[in-house]
Formats: C-alpha cells, structure tokens, sequence
C-alpha cells in the first residue's frame, strides 16, 4: 500500500492527499509533527533527506516534493487523469501549480508563521504584505479561468495545488471580490464542493 508522510495544517502535504483521493487509491497516513520537529528526525530523514514533508512511498520507492508526487501519481495511475492530454494544456496545468507554489502559497505561509506567535510579537506589516500578494494573484487567475471552469480547462494537478489552500482564505479573513473576480469565486466554489476538498482536511 501507498505511505504518505503527511502533517495535516501542511498545505502541501494536502496537495498530495487531495491527488491521493481524487484517484480513488487507498493509502496509509503517517503523520510527521513538525511542532516536535519529527520530520528532522534520522529515520525520517532517510525517507526525505531534507528533511520536509510530504513524502510518498509507493511500494519501496520513495519520492518527495508535493508537486513530483502528484506528477509520479499522474504517471503511474493515470485514471482517473488529472493532467490535460495534449501539450499545451499540460504545460498551462504545470505553470499554473507552479505559480501556485512560487507566488501564492508561500506568502499564505508567512502568515501562517506570523500567527503562531502571541499577538503582541506578529509583524503586521509582514502580514498586510503577504495578504497584498496573495490578493494580486487573482488578476492572473481571474485570466486564466476566462472560459473555463478548471486554470487548464477540464480539472487539474492545477487546481488541486489551489485547493490546498483555500480553507487558510477563509480562516485568514482574505476575501475575493464577487464583482471584480466572478470567475475566481465561481471557481473556488467548484472547488470546494468536491468530495476531496472534505476528506483531505484530515
């Protein structure tokens, strides 16, 4: 059977988990605290030599890094697909999770960070910042999505990136504007209304 190394708050670690339900393969969750700092463990580190999660180990072989996992998934079960079957598409599916990954998730990981301080000692202007970037991020999706129900179209590695991410909007109190971004709400309703979005919280 499939091990996840997983942290649920782990935004990444619930990339996988959504790709993981979303082809219907059963698996094992092994959770990996980061608040004791297991994933610096030696055994750990013997699964992911730096040290971060997740981590997939598919029968003997081990492989690591959200996006690589859920690329290997595609591969090695590809049904149901999660990735467009011609080129173009493909390529809009992985500029779009690595926009996602470089753009999007990593100021939602400053706040992350910011808030798990007391009150008196959060940077503020950090948290303004970061809430600023991730707020810009909706002009491209907003593009992107013209047209489409899914960033490449019929849905994708793409959108399960984003999925991961969408519980920490709510929680953080970053709205998006139903007017100026119709097709982004729309989106993130669909989202959310998956089974995957649900069970993968866990």
């Amino acid at each position: 059977m499939i091990k996840l190394y997983t942290f649920p708050p782990s935004t990444n670690s619930r990339k996988v988990r959504i790709a993981l339900i979303e082809k219907g393969l059963e698996f094992e969750r092994i959770n990996v605290d980061l608040t004791k700092r297991e994933q610096k463990a030696s055994e750990y580190l013997k699964i992911h030599p730096f040290g971060q999660i997740p981590a997939l180990d598919d029968e003997g072989f081990i492989v690591y890094d959200s996006t690589v996992i859920n690329e290997y998934l595609e591969d090695e079960y590809p049904y149901p697909p999660l990735m467009p079957k011609d080129s173009e598409g493909r390529a809009r599916a992985r500029l779009m999770e690595d926009f996602r990954d470089s753009h999007f998730n990593p100021y939602l990981v400053h706040i992350i960070q910011e808030m798990r301080k007391p009150e008196g000692e959060r940077d503020a202007a950090r948290i303004d910042n970061a809430k600023a970037e991730i707020t810009k991020a909706w002009d491209r999706i907003e593009k992107e999505l013209n047209g489409k129900e899914y960033l490449a179209g019929a849905f994708s590695l793409a959108d399960v990136a984003f999925m991961s991410n969408i519980e920490l909007l709510d929680r953080f109190g970053i709205a998006v504007d139903a007017a100026q971004y119709p097709n982004t709400v729309a989106w993130i309703a669909r989202l959310k209304a998956r089974p995957s979005f649900a069970v993968s919280a866990q």
